[in-house]
């Protein structure tokens, strides 16, 4: 299986059209991939807070009629990161797309754990409620966006709900970095799952981005890595080690919490 990582870098000079248009120029040379990723929130910089509102856009807006063509160009499963959603009948969401090689939206993810603490994103947007798997033919997605990676518990959940490889879109800082390749890393080996974690490149709002895109297999080993700056990231994997180094190693099976109600004498 053939994933191809963009690691799109978000810089204030150029306009959310432009950068649209980029992504989309970007996802078609990755024909020939099974599966392609773009970080969060890549049309505004995840710390652009004054331009969530500005260029949130419904669903099926500019970004999602971009990428579904772009997807069903390139004959990709492209997970298009996240945008700014404005839901007419409710608060903004972060909320990630993913689309069929034939341009179809296979799945929607709106971002659980929202970034800020009391400011930011904690406050602009609603959180999500549901937990995203996506069927591919070779391997089950499941969805997870940025500050979402700090918490194991939604992570063991999806694996509980099918997922083998774990995809996490995100717009993560340049100074906490080393967390970034930690947390990646122990998802992966904590879960016995692939981790494909895409991030941006570039500046968002005075905040440099950490960069370092990064596809971790089972065993915690690093398949691939990318720099600080713009790239696109292409690794084979066989999804198939999941399975095998579940059997090998079965450390799910000894699960003793969050498996059935408390023994109560």
């Amino acid at each position: 299986m053939r994933a191809s990582v963009i690691q799109i870098a978000v810089d204030e000079g150029e306009s959310v059209e432009s950068r649209r248009r980029r992504a989309a120029s970007l996802v078609r040379e990755q024909a020939g991939a099974d599966l392609v990723v773009l970080p969060e929130l890549w049309t505004t910089g995840a710390f652009a807070y004054e331009e969530f509102g500005r260029e949130a856009e419904p669903l099926e807006g500019p970004t999602y009629e971009a990428m579904a063509k772009a997807a069903s160009d390139a004959g990709v499963w492209l997970h298009a990161g996240s945008v700014p959603e404005r839901d007419p009948e409710g608060p903004l969401y972060n909320t990630s797309l993913v689309f069929s090689p034939s341009g179809d939206l296979a799945a929607a993810y709106r971002k659980i754990h929202r970034f800020g603490f009391d400011k930011g994103e904690a406050v602009l947007m609603g959180a999500g409620a549901e937990l995203v798997t996506v069927r591919l033919p070779r391997t089950t997605l499941g969805l997870s966006t940025c500050y979402d990676l700090r918490f194991p518990e939604l992570f063991r959940a999806l694996v509980d709900a099918g997922a083998e490889t774990l995809v996490v879109s995100a717009g993560w800082p340049e100074r906490r970095r080393s967390h970034w390749t930690l947390l990646a890393r122990a998802r992966a080996v904590e879960n016995q799952s692939f981790v494909v974690a895409c991030a941006t490149a570039g500046t968002h709002a005075g905040v440099p981005q950490a960069g370092h895109s990064i596809v971790v297999d089972p065993w915690g080993e690093v398949l691939a890595e990318a720099g600080a700056g713009e790239e696109v990231l292409t690794v084979e994997f066989d999804p198939g080690k999941v399975a095998a180094t579940r059997e090998q190693f079965p450390a799910l099976k000894d699960r003793m919490l969050g498996l059935q109600p408390p023994h109560r004498p």
